[in-house]
């Protein structure tokens, strides 16, 4: 009878831990909004640890909403400076990766269909491989001109008009000596490129009229996959941390959703896992999901007003990419 009682505990205990957690609309907080716009907060526990993270719900087929994004030329500015840069959009949301070395992304950006920044395709080997370097596609959240949304792997070049979406499954990323990895050469010769032997994978246009780069994928067909070690953002167990979270993705029925949790405030908020951000993505209905760039640089201001408090000393960080959403 008492090893059935601990049983029994110990599986309320799991259960618990697993629960989704509970969210509560906000409208009111943010207004004006659009009625095809919702906001929601939580401060439920996530797997036993302070938790606060908002997500933001728009329609995608609204078309009094403009899904877009911006950048900056080697530089890097607020949440608020893009906010007021873009005449007060609804939304300000950070996105890609960047270099503090740079001020560039490190990820691709589409802006009115037009590439502006693009993928890191090499990346240097450390220790004894520091003559070597790993090729990765790394991935991106799109918006087509008809408001479909989609996640995939890409190869960009500054010498393509377009991105080129990898289709199928991720790749590994291949390894040799060589500093540069260019496929433009072959996608100009080749309407469409196949690559692989036993089940070929195809490079194709990616048209998009928006688009944004982070990593790794977190869903796919609706269940978790996640794509750390063919992109390789972050190394080792570092999947497995706890940080200030921001990420994308779309469910089934046309809508976007934008999450973003708060961390690094011991006690308060301590922040997710990307398999935690990823299990909250799936609860709340998405087919796909992308991470972005976390830690100090995760923010969303809606109507300008802040939803989670930012890492850094609450302070913003400059950062040299954002997604926007505009209203007509």
């Amino acid at each position: 009878m008492y090893r059935i009682s601990l049983t029994l505990c110990f599986l309320f205990l799991i259960q618990l831990l697993n629960a989704q957690v509970k969210w509560l609309k906000v409208d009111s907080l943010y207004q004006p909004l659009p009625s095809s716009v919702h906001v929601y907060r939580t401060n439920d526990s996530l797997n036993g640890k302070p938790n606060i993270a908002y997500y933001l719900i728009a329609d995608l087929k609204d078309k009094h909403l403009v899904f877009d994004a911006d950048t900056t030329l080697n530089r890097r500015l607020t949440p608020t400076q893009f906010y007021e840069k873009n005449n007060n959009p609804l939304v300000v949301v950070n996105c890609t990766f960047f270099s503090f070395e740079t001020n560039k992304s490190l990820n691709t950006v589409i802006k009115d269909g037009r590439l502006v920044a693009y993928n890191i395709h090499s990346i240097p080997g450390r220790g004894k491989d520091t003559f070597t370097y790993r090729h990765p596609f790394g991935s991106a959240l799109g918006i087509s001109k008809k408001r479909q949304a989609d996640v995939t792997w890409l190869y960009t070049d500054s010498s393509l008009k377009y991105a080129y979406s990898w289709s199928g499954q991720p790749s590994a990323a291949s390894k040799d000596s060589s500093k540069s990895f260019d496929l433009g050469p072959l996608i100009k010769h080749q309407r469409v490129l196949h690559l692989g032997e036993s089940s070929p994978a195809l490079l194709y246009k990616w048209k998009m009229q928006t688009a944004v780069g982070g990593g790794p994928v977190l869903l796919q067909n609706g269940e978790i996959k996640i794509t750390n070690e063919e992109e390789l953002k972050f190394a080792g167990k570092a999947i497995n941390d706890k940080h200030p979270r921001t990420a994308m993705g779309y469910t089934k029925d046309g809508k976007l959703i934008i999450l973003v949790t708060q961390g690094r405030y011991p006690g308060i908020a301590e922040g997710a896992t990307l398999n935690d951000e990823a299990q909250i993505l799936k609860d709340l209905g998405c087919r796909e999901a992308l991470n972005l760039d976390g830690g100090g640089s995760s923010c969303m201001l809606i109507n300008g007003k802040n939803t989670i408090t930012p890492s850094e000393k609450e302070i913003q960080r400059p950062v040299p990419a954002v997604f926007l959403i505009q209203t007509k």
